[in-house]
């Protein structure tokens, strides 16, 4: 399969303290937000000048991608500028016909796999009958690359924690929570188990036997479940058993965004400094040279015909041939009417 583009495709962030508010409205339309949630949310943008580093990342990851390879790269958001509808209308002045689609997040399931096939279908809409046919690239939450970039940063993290601390720290990969009727949408669990499954392939790759898999970043009202523990619960607990240190790996995200330098960097590191708790934050792949490394070797599986790259760990692999050439996870994932996390790495 041949290619003469590709399409970096991703959630967007403000960029100003004045693009804020219409950002998460667009995030958030139809969902019946409060005003007042809004404004607590934008304090989180506020904090950094209402810029999120997400579109930075994207575009550092753009340039890291462009000196791999030879086809142009564009890039296109869901929710805030540069939108996919315009990235596409541009693709087809400039005679693309077909390109390659990498979307920043890893896994499947209906916010992190779906929906971007979603936003996909409606980017083509709007260009047109002359809109390039646009092949989504597979989950990779498996990638060697994937695995190693998470490993590494684990092993980085460790040693900044004070040297008597780094052999007792507990290990905690943490991913975006999302409501239960959501988790259970595309197949039983899917996005649970992919993280799960990607969690112990990092958790061995970087030496611990033994760890936990928590969640962060719910939002919505109370009485609505969605995956547990809490980040911040969990650390509680923790601390009631004597931990002293603790390592926290946020697997569920590619980017070092909003989410995990305000509820990780701000929050829990506030909480876990009035517990005592020494706490080291791995980073994300965010724009390293392996993580557009990935994405070459993503596009070349399908340009190539060349075998899926993959750590090997238990069978099945939860979802193994999702997203491929346009397929969603299951037909239960093609519906349109499912609820939005607010997380900038889906």
């Amino acid at each position: 399969m041949d290619f003469d583009a590709v399409l970096l495709l991703s959630f967007g962030g403000p960029e100003g303290p004045e693009q804020v508010r219409p950002f998460l409205e667009n995030v958030t339309r139809g969902r019946g937000i409060p005003p007042e949630r809004l404004d607590a949310v934008a304090e989180h943008y506020l904090h950094f000048g209402g810029v999120s580093p997400i579109n930075g990342i994207n575009r550092a990851l753009i340039e890291q991608l462009r000196s791999l390879t030879e086809l142009p790269v564009y890039f296109g958001n869901r929710n805030w500028e540069p939108y996919a509808e315009d990235t596409v209308a541009l693709m087809r002045d400039n005679g693309i016909r077909r390109a390659a689609v990498f979307a920043t997040s890893a896994w499947g399931g209906y916010s992190g796999c779906a929906q971007y096939q979603e936003d996909i279908r409606r980017a083509r809409a709007a260009a047109g009958e002359s809109a390039p046919e646009l092949v989504k690239l597979r989950q990779y939450f498996d990638h060697p690359l994937f695995v190693e970039m998470f490993a590494d940063s684990i092993a980085e993290a460790a040693g900044n924690l004070p040297a008597p601390l780094r052999e007792k720290a507990r290990l905690v990969f943490t991913a975006h929570s999302i409501p239960l009727r959501a988790a259970s949408r595309c197949g039983p669990d899917l996005y649970e188990r992919q993280v799960g499954y990607a969690s112990r392939l990092v958790a061995a790759a970087a030496g611990y036997p033994d760890y936990d898999l928590v969640w962060q970043s719910r939002s919505g009202p109370p009485q609505v479940p969605w995956l547990e523990p809490d980040v911040g619960d969990h650390l509680e607990v923790l601390t009631e058993r004597g931990t002293e240190a603790v390592i926290v790996c946020p697997i569920g995200f590619v980017a070092d965004h909003i989410e995990v330098v305000w509820d990780l960097d701000n929050e829990l590191r506030e909480q876990a400094d009035a517990a005592g708790v020494a706490l080291a934050r791995a980073t994300t792949p965010n724009a390293q040279p392996r993580f557009a490394k990935l994405i070459v070797e993503l596009i070349d599986e399908l340009r190539l015909g060349r075998d899926p790259a993959r750590v090997a760990g238990p069978d099945p692999v939860p979802g193994y041939g999702c997203s491929v050439n346009g397929a969603f996870c299951t037909t239960a994932c093609e519906p349109v009417s499912a609820p939005r996390p607010n997380a900038e790495s889906r």
